[in-house]
């Protein structure tokens, strides 16, 4: 299986960020972290080894690509506005400097956006933002809604909100998206949801397909048994859904 690494100053963080890239050929994959997580993660936790066959025969390329969530979403210490504004410039950094180099790998038009649990979040929400750029999201054990605390999860700014939270939580944003030049790109998406049924996350699943269904946007939500939110069970879930 190809394996490269890759490493450059991102003018969009002002830091060097680095990625992983697996496979020749295919479907290039955008693969986030986990919360706090690491571009060797998924390498780490079994997923490309779970994947082998897809990569090896051409089916898909993956570009795993490093995280800052502890400058930006999962700060304790940075000032709520400041974190999302972090977040906007990671953002930035993906749309034009990971996408523009994953073409450049690899013409192949289609991009899947991925990730597991707060890589789900970054996944969901880039895609639902910039639709134009993907063509299929899958998000296993995500969260869609940072404001709010969750079972033993906490609420991520504060209660802090303002315009720019609100446009980075998509189950306050998609609801209210009623703009049909950016609702027909979404539904030449497709969205896969998987959670297991003991995840606190799982409301805000069903909560997402809700909207997605009343938006007319294709996707299905799998909910697998127990709490299904570990490496052992994505490594399951990406052989079936990727």
């Amino acid at each position: 299986m190809q394996r490269e690494y890759h490493k450059w100053f991102s003018e969009h963080l002002n830091r060097d960020m680095e990625l992983l890239v697996f496979g020749h050929a295919g479907a290039r994959v955008l693969v986030f972290p986990t919360r706090r997580g690491r571009f060797f993660d998924f390498e780490d936790f079994g997923l490309v080894g779970a994947l082998t066959d897809k990569l090896e025969n051409g089916h898909l390329q993956l570009f795993c690509v490093d995280s800052i969530d502890g400058e930006s979403l999962y700060s304790k210490v940075i000032p709520p506005h400041e974190r999302v504004q972090r977040h906007l410039q990671f953002e930035r950094y993906i749309l034009e400097e990971v996408l523009p180099f994953t073409r450049q790998k690899n013409p192949q038009p289609f991009m899947i956006a991925f990730g597991c649990s707060f890589g789900a979040f970054h996944a969901v929400n880039i895609a639902l933002r910039h639709p134009q750029w993907f063509g299929k999201v899958v998000a296993l054990s995500g969260r869609y809604d940072l404001s709010m605390p969750v079972d033993f999860f906490r609420g991520l700014f504060d209660s802090y909100y303002d315009e720019t939270i609100y446009y980075n939580t998509p189950l306050h944003f998609l609801p209210n998206l009623h703009e049909e030049a950016t609702l027909t790109m979404l539904r030449r998406m497709y969205f896969l949801l998987a959670i297991g049924q003991d995840d606190p996350f799982l409301e805000n699943n069903r909560e997402l397909s809700a909207t997605l269904t009343e938006k007319h946007i294709p996707h299905d939500l799998y909910i697998w048994e127990g709490r299904a939110h570990q490496a052992l069970d994505w490594q399951q879930m990406v052989k079936v859904y990727l």
